[in-house]
């Protein structure tokens, strides 16, 4: 078929390199005062490297980086300061890297809106030859040729920035900071807006280290749950234990792979520990993160060798469908309801559950493994690319790609099932056009998307998304013969019955009537001898033996 793209191989998707756990600390009000003290100190220590980091740009190197290090050390502590420039330069990194994407962006715009600026008005799109279609109205037309030069000009910012080693970081969140200028809208006083963005400024966090005790020499938290902290020397008239240290009334007790945790704090191997203040609920938390081992990726052929469960994944709801190894769908289609309506926490849970419940399927099933569309919307999102269709540009916005992936691919990982990845292409047309109507009965209605899902569980497995019909009857045209495995994958309509080709099936058989009526003598031609026959070319026979 004509203007299909190629198709990417299917892979298995590695594992979470990393590992992050958060508990509820039930501070007292003495606690939350010293750690509120803390955090803001700690926090003025680090928006003044980072504005140090930010002025170096490009020319930054381990010499000046040992600088800013030794400076911190007499403000804090050695270990504290190495947590801070640390923190630091992952930030600016960070900046950079959306600064990369954002130039990536406005170049693609640019070129999708020249594009469409060069084609005539209301002219349509020819995917074959690679035109984009043409502005409805010429007050469109004027409207975007206005917002090119403005999205040139932003360009032309950004590539100044990037050549300079420029970034522009906020501390605390650009969004909240836009939010002092409209404080009303947003349903906030002064007040409770500085309080947020003092939470949001607060640097309470400290790099582990292998061979200390429990993991941590900065932030310690014991195997039974007590927290202390290693107080800097202007905040050590604070300390309420030895060694300048503060120990917290609260205890944690990580209740989600808590014993691995513990593992590991008493094997003295290092923990990264953060502390997180939450104003809206006057909440405090505790997050411990570590870095996993390399675990070598499963081979595709390993992950699925006891057959696959194919997931299309939707913009409220997942459809399942259970395939073996052969490619053939067993038992009946699962459909796992989500709801991306309120806020993110509600989201998150939405997609948590529904996600559970697949991967309790999939070990029921007895599949290894998952296969799911590498999906990705970032550049499906603008009105370039989808006109005036608001409500799909929405549903696309909102649709949880990325937080859906990495969610499966980490929770998959800890009940042994390995996640496949496949070219999304073609799979909801061509599932439904293969397996919508032969699966649907009396008794079950096959959707688009439970056909979708038997799609990309074959094309995981290797196998044609059509499916292999079965042979004609006797008394039909094939005699028996299959029909669907003697066309190739890209030939159209290959379901269907042969083209008739005029002329007998055998040389036994009659001639056909139509290669009768094409050589019969005609009644009107007088000069035509009457003993003329009708001859059957050899190369007609030839072909049919074929």
């Amino acid at each position: 078929m004509g203007g299909l793209r190629e198709l990417a191989a299917s892979f298995v998707v590695p594992g979470p390199a990393g590992v992050a756990l958060r508990d509820r600390l039930r501070v007292s009000e003495a606690d939350a005062a010293v750690l509120a003290e803390l955090g803001v100190f700690l926090g003025s220590l680090a928006a003044g490297d980072l504005a140090e980091r930010s002025r170096q740009g490009l020319a930054h190197d381990a010499a000046s980086w040992a600088v800013r290090k030794r400076e911190l050390t007499g403000k804090s502590s050695a270990r504290w300061a190495g947590s801070i420039t640390k923190g630091s330069h992952d930030q600016w990194a960070l900046a950079r890297r959306g600064q990369a994407a954002h130039m990536a962006w406005l170049r693609g715009q640019i070129a999708l809106i020249e594009a469409r600026l060069a084609r005539p008005l209301g002219a349509r799109a020819d995917k074959r030859e690679g035109l984009a279609r043409g502005y409805a109205s010429r007050g469109e037309w004027h409207a975007k040729s206005r917002r090119l030069h403005t999205l040139k000009d932003r360009l032309a910012v950004v590539e100044a920035d990037w050549k300079a080693g420029r970034v522009h970081v906020v501390r605390g969140g650009k969004r909240l900071a836009r939010v002092r200028h409209h404080l009303a809208a947003a349903g906030l006083d002064e007040a409770a807006w500085r309080q947020r963005w003092r939470a949001e400024r607060m640097f309470l966090a400290a790099d582990g280290e292998s061979g200390k005790r429990f993991g941590n020499e900065t932030l310690r938290v014991t195997d039974t749950g007590r927290v202390s902290i290693r107080l800097p020397a202007p905040l050590a008239h604070l300390a309420n234990a030895p060694h300048g240290r503060y120990v917290l009334d609260a205890t944690v007790a990580f209740q989600h792979r808590g014993q691995e945790w513990r593992d590991r704090i008493i094997a003295h191997r290092a923990v990264a520990y953060r502390i997180h203040h939450d104003p809206l609920s006057g909440r405090w938390y505790l997050t411990a993160s570590w870095q996993r081992a390399a675990v070598p990726v499963l081979s595709l052929e390993a992950a699925l060798a006891q057959g696959v469960v194919g997931v299309d994944m939707n913009d409220d709801h997942l459809a399942a469908w259970h395939l073996d190894v052969h490619g053939n769908p067993i038992g009946e289609p699962r459909r796992y309801f989500y709801d991306l309506t309120g806020t993110a926490a509600h989201r998150d849970a939405q997609i948590r559950h529904a996600l559970t419940r697949l991967l309790h399927h999939t070990q029921r099933c007895g599949a290894a493994a998952i296969a799911i569309e590498d999906l990705d919307f970032i550049d499906g999102t603008s009105r370039e690319k989808h006109g005036r269709n608001k409500r799909f540009r929405r549903l696309l916005s909102r649709f949880p790609t990325a937080k859906l992936r990495a969610r499966l691919v980490s929770m998959a990982a800890e009940q042994n099932v390995a996640v496949v990845a496949v070219d999304p292409a073609y799979t909801s047309r061509w599932g439904a056009q293969h397996w919508q109507k032969p699966l649907t009965t009396k008794t079950r209605k096959t959707s688009r998307h439970d056909a979708a899902s038997i799609a990309v569980g074959r094309r995981a497995l290797g196998h044609p998304i059509r499916r292999r019909m079965t042979p004609p009857h006797v008394d039909q045209s094939d005699r028996g013969g299959h029909r669907t495995i003697q066309a190739g994958p890209d030939t159209r309509r290959r379901e269907e019955t042969r083209p008739r080709i005029p002329g007998p099936r055998a040389r036994s058989g009659p001639p056909d009537a139509e290669r009768k009526r094409a050589t019969r003598t005609s009644n009107t031609v007088r000069d035509v001898r009457s003993d003329q026959a009708w001859v059957q070319d050899p190369l007609l026979l030839i072909d049919e033996e074929r």
